[in-house]
């Protein structure tokens, strides 16, 4: 009776119209195409509303269009990350060539760093997929990170001074100039403060450096997000190498189980998620290490010695998987608009340039690959996370990595390896500078 039932269902669905077949964000193509009518019209006229409203709705309409395309088109969709790098290029695009208008890029750019709402989708992801993971393998996984972080960074200073010493870029200007700054852990906690460092021991204003080590993370982040993309297509070809998006045998993660939702936990997950976002920032007083990592070492901690009860991990868990079925490519698109500088990517496109960041990117997956099979995760997990979450542009490169990858639910390590590896790369630069100068 069920497979007759299933065999009407998709009899049905055949004799649809294809304006009602195809959908976008569930919804079908004719009403999606009225909203987003409706919404960019608005922009156009500028009357978008300033602050969540407008932004909010501009960023989901194009992030799903966007999305939409890139996961319809033929090699982008297989190759080079989908909807993900559409989202981002996509949107950086419409920024670079003054298609979007610059009140609306403003709008956006102050909802993303001002209006904190980067920090509000990474706080709900940390929360809920660490309070989704199984304690015990979240406890052995944690221990074992540090081998193929190291691995990554090692591997690809490696990679990248080899680089240099073939194309004649030289060895030690690869690693410094290059390498370092990809591997550093993004803008704020990488180039930033790497860039006051190479002043106080090299001389010349930080402004000089920043210059310098801003299109190499730019191309990096590029690399990583496309390679995250190949390494989920290497992964449905060789399954064996992949955990589809478990980093270790056995380990269970928030996204792979099967949820009834309740809109009231919702709520409390919501509740939950920012206070432990908060708890991040009251400790980062007193702690010197990146909020973020504290938050993540905070969660992490209750979850291990079950310190919660379970209608706070199921709370968690709810309102992780909303925002992150519902916001990412909406997330992707303010990622595009107010981190994403085009005209900086394409500036520093030329072969000698491409080839060096290529040997960084390939050196953090090799290394994090090779290392994560060692201690026993699954190496296309470990490449993404310990390899390409280190090569990207922090926090924001986190999402569109993992976003290509298609694992979300791998966010908690994406974020050890942007905070802590990037503190591990900026002790590294000073260790290192006065060995070379």
């Amino acid at each position: 009776m069920g497979a007759e039932n299933l065999k009407v269902n998709e009899g049905i669905e055949q004799n649809k119209k294809w304006y009602q077949r195809i959908k976008i964000f569930n919804i079908p193509i004719l009403w999606f195409l009225t909203l987003s009518i409706i919404a960019i019209g608005a922009m156009y006229a500028e009357v978008l509303p300033g602050g969540i409203i407008g932004s909010l709705l501009i960023m989901m309409i194009l992030g799903e269009l966007f999305g939409w395309i890139g996961d319809n088109t033929p090699i982008v969709k297989t190759f080079l990350g989908g909807g993900a790098i559409v989202a981002i290029f996509g949107a950086a695009f419409l920024v670079y060539s003054g298609i979007m208008p610059g009140y609306t890029v403003t709008m956006i750019d102050e909802f993303m760093t001002s209006g904190e709402f980067l920090n509000f989708y990474i706080a709900a992801l940390i929360t809920g997929s660490i309070l989704g993971m199984n304690p015990q393998t979240l406890k052995v996984a944690g221990a074992r990170f540090a081998l193929p972080l190291l691995g990554a960074v090692i591997v690809s200073m490696l990679f990248a001074g080899i680089f240099g010493l073939i194309i004649g870029f030289g060895f030690r200007d690869a690693v410094l100039l290059i390498a370092m700054p990809i591997m550093g852990g993004g803008m704020g906690a990488g180039a930033v403060p790497m860039s006051q460092v190479y002043s106080e021991l090299l001389g010349n204003d930080p402004s000089y450096y920043i210059s310098i080590l801003v299109p190499a993370l730019a191309l990096g982040n590029v690399f990583a997000i496309v390679f995250a993309g190949l390494l989920d297509m290497l992964g449905k070809k060789v399954p064996k190498l992949t955990g589809n998006g478990q980093l270790m045998e056995g380990f269970e993660v928030a996204g792979n189980k099967k949820i009834t939702y309740d809109i009231k936990l919702m709520g409390i997950g919501v509740i939950f998620a920012l206070v432990f976002y908060v708890a991040g920032q009251i400790l980062g007083l007193f702690i010197p290490i990146h909020p973020y990592a504290i938050m993540i070492i905070l969660v992490a901690v209750l979850k291990i010695f079950e310190l919660l009860p379970t209608f706070v991990e199921e709370s968690a868990n709810q309102w992780y998987q909303f925002v992150a079925k519902n916001w990412t490519l909406a997330l992707l698109i303010g990622i595009g608009v107010a981190y994403t500088d085009l005209e900086t990517v394409l500036a520093a496109l030329s072969l000698e340039y491409i080839l060096l960041v290529l040997g960084v990117v390939l050196g953090a997956i090799v290394g994090a690959g090779l290392l994560g099979k060692l201690v026993g995760f699954k190496p296309i997990e470990s490449a993404i996370t310990a390899g390409l979450c280190m090569a990207n542009m922090g926090g924001t490169g986190d999402v569109a990595v993992l976003s290509a990858a298609k694992r979300m639910e791998l966010m908690p390590f994406a974020q050890i390896s942007s905070r802590l590896g990037g503190a591990l790369v900026l002790l590294l630069a000073g260790l290192i500078i006065p060995l070379f100068f």
